[in-house]
């Protein structure tokens, strides 16, 4: 489906009638079927909302750089114009950084908040990496970036075995369109919200792969020690994409603490 939303386009998905919302957030380069496990664990009980980025699946991807509180005003248009009310936020990566956003900016209207695999403050020396992705994406397309993201995303091990849900994460880089790649890419490294963090009061769980190398465990506590009473689950052998590496015990720990509350 399609909703008008902070002046573009964005498409969504919604499964399950009956239960609290769960909205669920995708990575940077992929799309809202990178959450097909975590729908299908939800949707009998929840009414889960999951929508592709701007820039990213079948959503638009207007030109020009990307601002973190433009991907906020984004959700929140689609939140407000389907009616969904005190969600539990779901976000993986970027979809992380843009819940923390939107909870900073709009206190009290999330019932939970779940922080995957995501930093509240990219370190500047990071700065280049950023930009090397922008080049490549622009003079060599997406196809050049499957490999490396891949190496950084998946463990070694998975990716020897399971070349099954890699293959589906090659087809999700590749198909992103470069320039809503190259959007997002000015955007995520600007994140720098550690210091606020203390103000959200909904609970927070934060969820990481013990192996992330995009966004490592030590970011993920940076964001424990900074907001009160929230929790930590660390995932073993797992890396940046925890959800479809590990998704039995991702998906536990997802099931425990959004039914808790």
């Amino acid at each position: 489906m399609k909703a008008k939303s902070n002046g573009i386009e964005l498409n969504y998905e919604i499964h399950g009638d009956k239960g609290p919302w769960v909205v669920l957030s995708h990575s940077l380069a992929c799309h809202l079927h990178m959450w097909d496990s975590q729908i299908e664990l939800l949707k009998d009980r929840f009414r889960v909302l999951a929508f592709d980025t701007r820039g990213h699946g079948q959503s638009e991807a207007p030109a020009g750089a990307y601002t973190l509180d433009q991907l906020v005003e984004d959700a929140k248009g689609l939140l407000d114009g389907i009616g969904v009310e005190k969600p539990h936020w779901v976000g993986l990566s970027m979809g992380g950084m843009i819940g923390m956003e939107y909870a900073l900016k709009y206190p009290g209207e999330f019932q939970t908040l779940v922080l995957c695999d995501t930093t509240s403050r990219m370190p500047t020396e990071m700065a280049p990496a950023w930009e090397g992705r922008i080049k490549t994406a622009t003079e060599q397309g997406m196809s050049a970036l499957v490999a490396p993201t891949l190496e950084r995303w998946f463990t070694e091990p998975f990716r020897s075995s399971r070349k099954d849900v890699t293959d589906g994460v090659a087809d999700m880089i590749v198909s992103t369109s470069v320039t809503g790649y190259v959007g997002c890419c000015h955007a995520i490294p600007k994140i720098n919200c550690t210091d606020h963090l203390h103000t959200i009061t909904c609970p927070v769980q934060i969820i990481v792969g013990e192996e992330d190398a995009g966004t490592p465990v030590v970011m993920s506590q940076a964001i424990l020690q900074a907001i009160p009473g929230s929790e930590l689950v660390i995932i073993p052998q797992a890396s940046h994409l925890s959800n479809l590496e590990q998704p039995e015990k991702f998906n536990e720990a997802l099931d425990l603490f959004v039914s808790a509350h």
